[in-house]
């Protein structure tokens, strides 16, 4: 009788458990048993691993073979364990030593031939390991870089299985035939997810909303830019309102670029979320920007927070995390959809239960809304060009309910652009990199002021923190505490307009919020003129 055992990782949402993969050997009928709860593609791994076992020059073991995973308790699933199980069979038959596999966690899909190929949701599996307590992992060659991302953790990438053999029995490693580099590399044929970005607004990958876009090719808006501002410093939800062509999308898609890069935390978060995706680029192991997603208005509920048949996928709002989800003509979703970001947008992380288990991803984004005012676009408080009914009007706005409002900080009404604005010479507005210098600066602030505690951003701070800790100046809530009492704000929103103050205030560069400061975040939140100029630090 033979037996050896080995580790790999199943993943449950973007966080990962270590399996134990037992391979033993027995006199008897020759068979393969796999046991432990495995998924189609997982109990698929017999003909895999056979094949690629027997085409790198190994011998297959003629006896009954059963290879259990355990936990038996959790659901494993996917291709990535075919490298665990073809060492842990190699072990019991023992053409590798067992003791070299015990400490050492594999993971890797392999083909008919024994080449190894990259898997899924490499890095939250590596942090997994390491979290274990293991320190030796062997992944795909392709996949090393972001398995080296984890500290404390030895990574050893290979190309075949024949590769992984010699290194862990001391023998010659042999070349394997470097791959054509004007030839698509087949080794990532597959590793994305398909239709995924379709689906979520991802398709062009992370970055690609940086590609020319500059906050001073937007004409005039000078209250949408100084919302955009203040929603980038303090993380504020926004909501713009407009006609068509007014610059609505242009706002949303240079917003990413005035946020400040992602710490070493958030990156090491944000990467993993994309991995589990597939949507993790080749060529960039570690996402240090703020990602963007813009779903289309047809998006399902699971394509916003995550689900579909099977095992659950993030959605739009997990691969937001610590970027911005854009809602264009938001209107236009279900508002099945829509009331489904309620959760997040308050827990910071969605969710979603199944049969097989819990799943929780991270969902801690920052929402810009934009919709038309009516179905034709031209309805304003200053021109008579809309031909839309009011009871059509009212419809067309009560598609986004009070609920989902009421978490929006900011609501600006976007005007349509005058021809004096559009053909005017050298009027252009800040750049994306003033802006965004001023916004690291407010983060900075806010940074400090709640050192010590687990919040970085004013948005994220509780309201009873807010009211008992962070106080704006002895009368500057009068205004607020008055449109309170006339139902014009809810409790909810009174702490928000508080939130927004002081991200005024750290933009000005004051101690504490005071009346001026107060009378902007109210006119954000509201839309309402309180008689302040909409510009940081023009009243100061």
């Amino acid at each position: 009788m033979g037996f050896a055992r080995t580790c790999s990782v199943t993943l449950v949402g973007v966080e990962g458990v270590v399996v134990e993969v037992q391979a033993d050997l027995e006199p008897g009928v020759a068979a393969f048993t796999l046991v432990g709860l495995p998924d189609k593609s997982l109990t698929e791994s017999r003909d895999r691993v056979r094949a690629a076992v027997v085409n790198s020059g190994g011998e297959w073991p003629q006896k009954k073979l059963t290879v259990g995973l355990s936990p038996a308790s959790v659901p494993k699933a996917g291709s990535g364990f075919d490298l665990a199980v073809a060492c842990a069979v190699l072990g019991a038959a023992e053409r590798i030593d067992p003791r070299v596999l015990t400490d050492i966690v594999m993971i890797g899909e392999l083909g008919l031939d024994g080449r190894v190929r990259p898997v899924r949701g490499i890095l939250p599996a590596v942090l997994a390991a390491a979290d274990a307590g293991f320190e030796q992992v062997v992944v795909p060659e392709s996949a090393a870089a972001e398995a080296a991302l984890v500290p404390g953790v030895s990574v050893l990438g290979v190309r075949s299985l024949r590769q992984l053999v010699a290194v862990l029995t001391d023998e010659p490693v042999p070349e394997e035939a470097p791959q054509e580099p004007e030839r698509p590399d087949p080794l990532l044929a597959g590793l994305r997810d398909l239709g995924g970005g379709a689906a979520t607004g991802m398709s062009g990958g992370p970055g690609r909303y940086d590609q020319g876009h500059d906050l001073a090719d937007v004409v005039g808006q000078h209250s949408a830019r100084t919302a955009v501002e203040v929603a980038a410093a303090g993380g504020h939800h926004l909501f713009l309102e407009g006609p068509p062509g007014a610059g609505k999308t242009m706002l949303a898609e240079r917003m990413p670029s005035v946020l400040p890069p992602l710490d070493r935390q958030a990156s090491l978060e944000v990467t993993a979320v994309h991995s589990v995706a597939g949507l993790l680029p080749p060529d960039r192991p570690l996402i240090d920007t703020a990602p963007y997603c813009a779903p289309h208005h047809s998006a399902t509920m699971q394509a916003l927070v995550g689900g579909g048949p099977g095992t659950a996928r993030p959605g739009a709002v997990s691969l937001s995390h610590r970027g911005v989800l854009f809602l264009d003509e938001t209107p236009e979703f279900s508002s099945k959809a829509l009331d489904a970001l309620r959760q997040p947008l308050e827990a910071g992380h969605v969710v979603i239960a199944r049969s097989a288990g819990v799943v929780r991803f991270p969902a801690r984004f920052l929402m810009v809304l934009a919709a038309n005012p009516c179905p034709c676009g031209r309805f304003s408080r200053t021109d008579d060009r809309c031909e839309c009914p009011p009871s059509a009007i009212r419809r067309y706005q009560a598609r986004l309910s009070g609920p989902l409002l009421d978490r929006v900080d900011l609501r600006v009404e976007v005007d349509a652009v005058t021809r004096t604005e559009l053909t005017a010479a050298g009027a252009r507005g800040e750049t994306t990199a003033t802006v965004a210098d001023r916004v690291r600066a407010a983060r900075e602030r806010a940074g400090a002021r709640f050192d010590g505690t687990p919040w970085r951003l004013n948005s994220e701070i509780p309201g009873r923190e807010l009211r008992s800790r962070w106080q704006a100046t002895p009368g500057a809530m009068d205004e607020a505490e008055r449109s309170l009492e006339r139902g014009v704000l809810t409790a909810r929103g009174i702490d928000r307009v508080l939130r927004v103050a002081w991200t005024v205030a750290d933009l000005a560069g004051h101690d504490r919020p005071d009346a001026t400061d107060v009378a902007l975040a109210l006119q954000l939140r509201t839309g309402v003129p309180r008689g302040v100029p909409m510009a940081i630090g023009a009243a100061v």
